[in-house]
This record gives C-alpha cells, sequence and structure tokens, in this order.
C-alpha cells in the first residue's frame, strides 16, 4: 500500500481489478481493524448512484475471486458487516502503523533499514476517485499519517548511523526532500556535510533552503544563525551563542548548562474540521472550539503552546496536522473533528508526538446535543485535561529512561514528578534530589519549584522529617515557584498546600481558589480545595470540588487522595455509608498510602463494617506497630466535634 496497491501470492504479483472502487474497497478494509457497515462503505466510495449496495455487491465479489483461498474465505459478511480477514497476510502499511504505535525510537538500525524500504512511494499512490469525497478526504489523512512516520524512520535511523558516512547523507537528503520545513533535517543535513568537508554544499543548500522556508512566509533565523556553530564545530571550536536556539537534530545536541532555560515540551493545536455530509470544512464552533481549547492549555502553563494565528494560517494553506507539527518545531500536535448527527454531538480528537509519528493519545466525544454551548465547554475541558495528562505521563516516562547526568531542566523535573508519584519516602527523596536539578539548571522554571515544595509538604504531611522545618521549606520553595512566575497555577496551588501545613487555612484557600481561577481545568488545584475543605471548610463544597477534580484527570497519580478527601467529607455530613464507599474507593488505588488505609479504617468502622475495617487497622500496624487515631487525627486539621466523631469509631476497631 506503500505506492501503487499490490499484491504479492507465493512470489507472483497479482492482477487487480481495473475498477478503482473495487481497489479502493480493499485499500480501506485492509487498513480498518473491525468490521464496517455496508452502509458505511456505500457513503465512503458511492456519491449517490442508483444502487449503491448492488455495486458495492459486485465489488465484493471481485474481491472474492481475487482473495479467496480454497477453504479460506478472505471476505467475511457478518449480516450487515463487511471484513478483511488478513491471517497469514503481511501488509506494509499495518507494519509501519505497529512500529509507530509501539514506538520507532525504540528499534535498532536493521529494523529502521527494513522500514524504511517499505516506502516505496505515497499511499495508495494514484488511486484518488472521483467524485468520492469521502474516500478521498481519508486518502489525504493517511498519506499525511503515513509520511509523519516515514520522516520519523528516516531522523531516528540517522540518529543511529556513524556520522559522515554515505548511507547517512542519502538518508538525510530524504528526510529534507520529505520533509523540507522540518528545521531538524536541515540542522542535521548541514551538520552531516559539514563533518565530511563539504562546506560548499552547506552554502549551496542553506540558500536554497532560505528562499524555501522564505517563500512559504517561515522563519529560517535558528537555521541560519545555527549555521557558524556547525562551522566552528568542523574546525574544532564549537562556539554556540547564548541567544541561538538549536532544535535537536542527530548530530547537533545542545546541552543545558547550569543557568539553562528548561526545554519545555510544545504543543500545536491544529484546527478542529467541521465535518458536513460531503468535504470537512473549518469554521463556527469547530473553531471556537479550538481557540477554547489552546486558551485553556496555554492558561495551565505545562507546555508551550503555539499561538491560534500561527496554526489557523497554516490550516488555511490546508497543510495537515503532522506536516504543521515539523513546521513549528513542535513536540506534539492535536487535531480533530466536530460532527452534528441527529441531535447529538460528536468530537474526535487525536495527540501526536510529532518525531515518532506516533499517535499518544485518541478519543471519541458523543454528547447529546442539549445546549450546544455547555456541552462543548464540557468537552473542552475533557480534551484539555487528557491532552495535558497524556503529555505529562509520556515526558516523565521519557525522562525516566535517561541517564541522570544527561538530563536538562525539563527532564530533570519530569524524571521528579516520575518518583514523587510513588509516594514512598525514599522515592520522595528522589523526587526532591531531581526537582533541586530542575531548579539549579533554571532557577526560573516556576513549577520545578513548586514540585519542590510538595516533596517537602509530604514528608511534613507524612511525618517522614521535621514538621516545622519541613513546613517552613515547603513554604520557602512556595514562595520561590510564586516569585517566578506569579500566573503560574501550581504555584500557587503549592502555595495554598504551604499555607494548610501552616495551619492558615483562609490564606490557604484564598490562594488554592487563585490557582483554578487562574486555570479552570487545573484538577490538582480543585483537588487540593477539596483536601482543605473536607476537614474544617465547607464538606458540601469539599464533595463538589473533588468530583471536579476528578471528573478534569479521572486516572490521575493523586485520585487515591481526591476519593479520600470525599469520604472525609461525608463523614462531616454524618454520611458514614458514602463515606465508606468512597474511603473503599481511594484504598483500592493501587499508589494509596497508610493515611488513605487510615482513612477507609476509620469510615468503614463509623459506618458499623467492623471486620472490614479491622482488615484496614491491621495492615497499617503491619508497617506502623503503634499507629493510633491520635496519629491519624494530627495528620489531619479537623474540627473538636469532628475529631470527636473519628475517635468513635477508632473505638470500636482498637485504634483509639
Amino acid at each position: 500500500m506503500l505506492g501503487p496497491l499490490s499484491i504479492v501470492q507465493n512470489g507472483s504479483t497479482l492482477e487487480l481489478p481495473g475498477s478503482r472502487k473495487v481497489r479502493a474497497l480493499l485499500a480501506y478494509l485492509a487498513l480498518t481493524p473491525h468490521a464496517i457497515s455496508r452502509s458505511r462503505l456505500c457513503d465512503l466510495l458511492w456519491d449517490v448512484p442508483n444502487d449503491p449496495r448492488g455495486e458495492l455487491r459486485w465489488c465484493l465479489s471481485k474481491l472474492r475471486a481475487l482473495l479467496d483461498e480454497p477453504g479460506r474465505h478472505r471476505i467475511e459478511t457478518s449480516g450487515d458487516a463487511v471484513r478483511l480477514e488478513l491471517g497469514n497476510c503481511s501488509v506494509d502499511a499495518i507494519q509501519i502503523a505497529a512500529a509507530a504505535e509501539a514506538g520507532i525510537e525504540t528499534l535498532d538500525v536493521p529494523q529502521l533499514r527494513e522500514l524504511s524500504r517499505l516506502f516505496a512511494g505515497d499511499f495508495l499512490d494514484g488511486l484518488e476517485i472521483d467524485r468520492s469525497p469521502h474516500f478521498n478526504q481519508w486518502l489525504i489523512a493517511q498519506r499525511r499519517r503515513f509520511r509523519s512516520c516515514h520522516a520519523a524512520v528516516l531522523e531516528h535511523l540517522a540518529s543511529k548511523l556513524p556520522a559522515g558516512s554515505d548511507e547517512i547523507c542519502s538518508i538525510l537528503n530524504s528526510w529534507v526532500e520529505l520533509a523540507p520545513f522540518d528545521k531538524r533535517a536541515h540542522l542535521a543535513l548541514l551538520t552531516t556535510l559539514a563533518s565530511r568537508g563539504q562546506m560548499a554544499d552547506c552554502e549551496e543548500h542553506l540558500a536554497t533552503a532560505a528562499k524555501l522556508f522564505h517563500s512559504e512566509g517561515l522563519d529560517f533565523s535558528s537555521i541560519r544563525d545555527a549555521w557558524p556553530a556547525i562551522r566552528n564545530a568542523r574546525r574544532g571550536t564549537l562556539v554556540i551563542p547564548d541567544h541561538v536556539q538549536i532544535p535537536a537534530t542527530p548530530r547537533v545536541e545542545l546541552v543545558a548548562s547550569e543557568s539553562g532555560p528548561a526545554a519545555h515540551a510544545s504543543l500545536a493545536v491544529m484546527p478542529f474540521m467541521l465535518e458536513a455530509n460531503s468535504e470537512g470544512e473549518r469554521g463556527g464552533l469547530a473553531d471556537g472550539l479550538t481557540h477554547d481549547i489552546i486558551t485553556r492549555l496555554a492558561r495551565l502553563k505545562s507546555f508551550f503552546v503555539i499561538a491560534r494565528g500561527s496554526v489557523f494560517a497554516l490550516a488555511e494553506r490546508n497543510i495537515g496536522p503532522e506536516d504543521a507539527g515539523r513546521r513549528l518545531n513542535v513536540d506534539y500536535v492535536a487535531s480533530g473533528t466536530v460532527r452534528y448527527q441527529l441531535h447529538r454531538i460528536l468530537v474526535r480528537v487525536e495527540l501526536v508526538e510529532v518525531r515518532t509519528a506516533r499517535i499518544v493519545w485518541a478519543e471519541v466525544f458523543d454528547h447529546k446535543l442539549d445546549d450546544t454551548f455547555l456541552v462543548l465547554d464540557e468537552i473542552g475541558n475533557r480534551i484539555v485535561s487528557s491532552i495535558s495528562s497524556e503529555i505529562e505521563m509520556v515526558e516523565r516516562n521519557r525522562a525516566i529512561l535517561k541517564t541522570p547526568n544527561s538530563l536538562n531542566a525539563w527532564e530533570a523535573y519530569h524524571r521528579g514528578l516520575w518518583h514523587m508519584y510513588r509516594f514512598t519516602r525514599q522515592e520522595n527523596e528522589l523526587a526532591q534530589h531531581f526537582f533541586g536539578v530542575a531548579v539549579r539548571l533554571d532557577p526560573t522554571f516556576a513549577r520545578a519549584h513548586a514540585g519542590l515544595s510538595f516533596t517537602h509538604w509530604q514528608n511534613a504531611f507524612q511525618r517522614w522529617g521535621d514538621y516545622e522545618k519541613e513546613s517552613d521549606r515547603a513554604y520557602h520553595a512556595a514562595g520561590q515557584s510564586l516569585l517566578v512566575d506569579d500566573n503560574n497555577p501550581a504555584a500557587h496551588w503549592a502555595m495554598g498546600r504551604a499555607l494548610w501545613l501552616r495551619h492558615r487555612q483562609d490564606e490557604s484557600l484564598g490562594e488554592l481558589e487563585r490557582a483554578v481561577e487562574l486555570s479552570p481545568n487545573f484538577a490538582l488545584g480543585h483537588y487540593a480545595l477539596s483536601f482543605v475543605q473536607s476537614q474544617s471548610g465547607d464538606p458540601t463544597a469539599a464533595i463538589g470540588s473533588s468530583d471536579h477534580s476528578r471528573h478534569l484527570s479521572p486516572v490521575d497519580p493523586l485520585l487515591f487522595g481526591m476519593l479520600g478527601a470525599r469520604a472525609m467529607a461525608h463523614v462531616r455530613l454524618g454520611q458514614f455509608d458514602e463515606a465508606a464507599e468512597w474511603a473503599l474507593r481511594a484504598a483500592a488505588r493501587p499508589n494509596a498510602h497508610a493515611i488513605i488505609l487510615s482513612i477507609a479504617a476509620h469510615c468503614l468502622a463509623l459506618a458499623g463494617r467492623i471486620d472490614e475495617a479491622n482488615a484496614f487497622a491491621a495492615s497499617i500496624r503491619k508497617t506502623l506497630p503503634h499507629y493510633s487515631v491520635n496519629d491519624f487525627l494530627a495528620t489531619f486539621q479537623f474540627t473538636p466535634d469532628t475529631e470527636a466523631v473519628f475517635r468513635q469509631g477508632a473505638k470500636r476497631i482498637g485504634l483509639a
């Protein structure tokens, strides 16, 4: 499928039917992993013919004659659905898609070479069909997808080959040809040519590339500014001016200095397409949803988000998401479609890691269309939260695989998050170390200061260190975060929690409310509000904040805390059965620590579920033999009447 469609059986190339629609049907079935309804296939390939189902039956009969073998039917039909059975078959496009899903960056040189050989041409080269807009739209999207995969294969193959070899030159030229606006490709080619002493070729390439970028209205300055450093490296004097930002390339690697900025992950959200009965188009609510998502993601301040003007300008020129991602030199690209269907709205979203062409997250949001703007606000919330958490998870996992001494500030911060979310004393110490590395490498990194504050907060809360000293350190680190960026929601979140340690609840709530005011999609801000309110504030508000935090981040590493806060709020409302259920859910989380188990023990005891409560109490005392209700109450800041309620529960299970 990567090139003109062809089928090889036992070493012989089969003669394909002359009908384009038969070949298009074969390709679509091959690349769709599930059965497809006949009505969908008719909509895909026929533009209101006299008898679409009759034509579909004719096409299927041609495919059966081509593909069926003795004792094996490749075309499977069940009711109204059609499926292509591909057992014992090799499909080049499926191989590439599987490699991208698994991670192209994990493959070795022989595997990358083999994948590179599969790209014999564009996906289904020459198979456009007149008056079949749905198929052509699918075809264009797949071509963009596989071009991006091809570029990723070439990039990672070039990064693993010996510098200056003839093979790497050929690969880099192919990469530049395939992705002419990818700055990494140009820098890698310039570096390789310079290492071979081909300075005239470098100058010629610079001039040609500059004209190309300028013709498209794209900034070429970063490549031009990087050239002197590459040229000097050839002479043995690598000097990179401080103001030059060189994108990461296989042969030009900029190592963070002690004072260098954090190389934050970057994201472009391409304008969503409004799906009509034929071609997808932009405009209206789809553009509004895109703008809303960009704004909300930017307010999180978790990573760099490309401004609305740049992505809309590229979309106006019909530049697809993957190509736009490489032109903009970002790490991730999000794109999607909006479709109205009877009284429902369907929004499809996809998040792609640009350098590996891997889809890291995809989702379909299907809502009843009662109030358009409320529904779009709800969908926007879920999209923003999902994109943020998925990027954070990818960055954490990437950072943990790197050697500690090679981390820049951004990577050290995410390495710290990876350890922090293990919620043990030893892991918290490691998290503290890496957050310290991050703030040393970049003192202006507000979230790294906030992370450092959280590790000291944990030491105080869990009694892993001197309470007063750790509280002071948590407060100081939070203050540093605010000094760096007073508009960062994480800075106010850290300060709110640090003030709670100092028993300054009103000020704590003010900081936490400021955090969610700055970014309504900041799940941890809503959780921290729930945590504080569940003890001595408004318990009903605590339940609402807990629910909202879980809605924004349903698989959050701190989910046990969100659930536990709701359980404590129910205790204060006298709703012991509800408290027990929520506490059980909190304790069932895989990273729940002893304090969460203690919440479960006390709530179950208050609900009269003594056997279950005793089991949790026994589990706690395996690691904390002298644990009692006094330890539990010292951890939190309950009012006297609430403390009395918890003491009643503790008496029932021997924790008094």
